[in-house]
């Protein structure tokens, strides 16, 4: 643990004008709020935040960083409130504090709900300021390092997963590159430990066969753009586990077929120089087609910018080999954090900074037309965790998407305006449907209409989360407006046959009896047919009740499938339900329903072909997700088809692997028989798509399996 003086000269060491009274009595606040307080490990509860603020200087930020990192668990985890610390720290610090605390103490309806509050929270702070964030991550990195140390496994289980799912991608979109790789692979070793010792294996076995293979590339790199007379530094390094393990499944290609498991780096001096090291690197050896990026025309939205180029290159190896300046290097590493590092004779970042990043801006738009935390926390991650590609507008503007974005998804990056009028779209000049998906380079012209809308048939194929959240606000406002014309219809109708007058009084006193917020609530669920009219009557004039009637309260009804035998949100009340065969859709696929006469709803993956039967009957389509329901069944049928060695031990291998990632084989049939392979279809219970995809990826690793797909035709 850094000691209190050796804290203060490492932030001193880059940043002379800091603070050092305002470090020194952090320190101390920090140690003697947390007191006799120990964590997992043993040691002092206070050695956490001291190794935050570690982590924070070794990224070189401000003085305000640091002691927030010093403080942000002090107002959660002790009986510090905000208050003292604004009246000894000020009122800037106490606002980083409060947006880095992590809310534990709201009590919300579940687990789900919890993280998704927090994380709705932590953006609405880290909108102000973009420290928050910084510290935050500094803060689940720690963690992280220290996860051994929790006895629970699942609770470091559910630690990991988040940091996965949220953390790391979060620590990318700010281009904390070697953060993010470092949260990534320690979330990995918990997550699936044997798959990461399988890649560190393999690692290992390359580097004592490879020997001085990377020091002797470096030295020839060095010198062969030396030779043209630029200031050169070559480096190379390792991807790390989890990078080769996702790529790997990514690709579905084995171990031996990668071909940038080392990366080299080339700094130079001035943008000029990269462009020339380019030129002597691709005339010394040849250049791999489709492996050229220019991030330095064209940069990252989080500020990367760099050059990636692979090449046959010295000893006959496929060389990926990224170019940059050193400015470029360091936001390359720290991202963000680089504009908070402290540089003699320059200003540093303004504190709302966070307002630059168009993504930020992006996801607090989604927060406003979002109808709940879960829906944010989905959405979120949709944005988040996609691959790029860059397209431009008509005037030469550049958008960042989502691999697999339309002109959809385009139209609302350009504008909220613009997607909800939007009736068609030019790309490259040419008309083309809303569903296409772009390419990097593509111009695209959105073609716009006053009387334009957003379409329900739009989510099926947009896949960035401002334009589905924005696309589902729509949806459920029209539905509701339906919901409210029917209902007031049918009490219409109900109050004239009864010869009551239809009032507001009586409308209010039956929405209170009937456990309705509001009348329009009240309108919107006879609409829906939750309630009845004649309960409404009933409740609104109880004299005019029948002798002996009840007007029980009715149990409201979330649309979900009958008794909630499948975890299926969407569904018409009391309608029958089934997961379809030809493509077993999984907890984590789009799904949508298809209503089918006499057989109720069937449920498909929004990829399935069997969809294409249905085009031309958008009727019988309905908007259905996953239910996040506790007492929805545990596990769902995935079916993989697979092609093994014929040899000894193979199948047992497999059923093996199987068996140890958790999943429960229940049919396994041969295909199809020769001498050397066998190919044979398995299905087995999973929890998840996610679930299903580990296995798969640890089936891939196993030298009797020569590929392994998921199944996706009926038999």
């Amino acid at each position: 643990m850094l000691r209190q003086f050796e804290l203060v000269e490492r932030v001193k060491s880059y940043d002379t004008a800091a603070d050092e009274d305002a470090l020194n009595r952090a320190y101390v606040f920090a140690m003697m709020a947390h007191g006799a307080q120990t964590r997992a490990s043993g040691d002092p509860y206070y050695s956490h935040p001291v190794e935050v603020a570690g982590i924070l200087a070794d990224m070189k930020l401000d003085g305000s960083s640091i002691v927030t990192g010093l403080l942000h668990d002090t107002v959660e985890d002790t009986d510090t409130t905000l208050d003292d610390i604004s009246g000894q720290f000020g009122g800037r610090i106490a606002q980083l504090v409060d947006g880095v605390t992590k809310l534990s103490r709201i009590e919300l309806q579940s687990e789900n709900t919890k993280q998704a509050e927090n994380f709705r929270k932590l953006f609405l702070a880290m909108s102000e300021d973009i420290r928050v964030l910084l510290v935050k991550l500094a803060d689940r990195l720690h963690n992280m390092r220290t996860l051994r140390h929790v006895r629970q496994a699942g609770k470091r289980r559910r630690v990991a997963h988040e940091t996965m799912e949220i953390y790391a991608p979060l620590a990318e979109r700010i281009g904390m590159q070697s953060l993010k790789d470092e949260l990534e692979d320690l979330a990995f070793r918990e997550i699936n430990p044997g798959a990461r010792d399988s890649v560190v294996e393999r690692l290992k076995y390359l580097r004592e066969e490879g020997d001085d293979l990377i020091p002797r590339i470096v030295e020839r790199l060095r010198n062969t753009i030396g030779k043209a007379g630029m200031t050169v530094d070559v480096s190379g390094r390792e991807k790390r586990p989890y990078s080769i393990w996702r790529k790997m499944q990514r690709k579905n290609i084995a171990f031996e077929q990668l071909s940038d498991i080392v990366a080299f780096r080339v700094v130079v001096e001035t943008k000029e120089d990269c462009y020339a090291a380019l030129g002597v690197i691709h005339d010394a050896w040849p250049m791999v087609p489709g492996r050229f990026k220019d991030y330095i025309s064209t940069p990252k939205p989080n500020g990367y910018r760099s050059i990636h180029t692979t090449v046959y290159g010295p000893e006959h190896h496929r060389l990926e080999i990224q170019i940059r300046t050193r400015e470029m290097d360091d936001v390359a590493q720290l991202g963000v954090a680089a504009h908070w590092s402290y540089r003699a004779g320059e200003e540093r970042a303004s504190p709302s900074d966070g307002r630059q990043y168009r993504w930020v801006r992006e996801l607090l738009e989604i927060l406003d037309h979002v109808s709940d935390p879960e829906e944010f926390l989905e959405h979120t991650k949709l944005e988040m965790f996609q691959d790029q590609v860059f397209c431009f507008t008509p005037k030469g503007g550049l958008i960042a998407l989502p691999s697999g974005a339309t002109p959809v998804d385009f139209a609302y990056a350009v504008h909220t305006d613009v997607g909800d009028t939007c009736v068609g779209a030019k790309i490259n000049g040419k008309i083309n449907q809303l569903r296409t998906i772009l390419h990097n380079g593509d111009q695209v012209e959105i073609v716009r209409s006053s009387a334009g809308s957003p379409s329900p048939t739009w989510e099926r194929f947009a896949v960035t989360g401002k334009a589905r959240s924005r696309i589902r606000r729509f949806v459920r406002m029209k539905e509701r407006d339906e919901y409210l014309r029917l209902g007031r219809a049918i009490l219409e109708r109900a109050f004239a046959q009864a010869g009551r007058d239809m009032t507001r009084k009586a409308q209010k006193q039956a929405a209170k009896a009937l456990g309705q917020k509001s009348v329009e609530d009240l309108v919107a669920a006879v609409g829906r047919g939750v309630v009845t009219s004649l309960q409404v009557v009933g409740a609104a004039y109880p004299e005019a009740a029948a002798p002996g009637a009840a007007n029980p309260r009715p149990k409201p009804r979330d649309g979900s499938a009958g008794d909630r035998a499948v975890p299926i949100r969407g569904l018409i009340p009391g309608m029958a339900v089934h997961f379809s065969n030809c493509c077993h859709p999984l907890p984590g696929d789009r799904i949508v329903g298809i209503v089918t006469s006499g057989k109720g709803v069937a449920i498909h993956t929004i990829d399935c072909d069997t969809l294409q039967q249905f085009e031309e009957t958008p009727e019988r389509w309905l908007d259905v997700s996953w239910s996040v329901d506790g007492d929805a069944p545990e596990f769902h049928v995935g079916r993989i088809d697979l092609v093994v060695v014929n040899e000894p031990g193979a199948l047992g291998a497999v059923t093996t692997l199987i068996g140890r990632n958790n999943g429960n084989i229940s049919n396994l049939k041969f295909t199809d028989r020769a001498v050397d392979f066998y190919e044979m279809r398995i299905d087995m219970e999973v929890r998840d798509v996610r679930h299903l995809a580990n296995i798969i990826a640890a089936l891939r690793a196993n030298a009797a399996v020569t590929s392994v797909e998921r199944a996706r035709i009926q038999g």
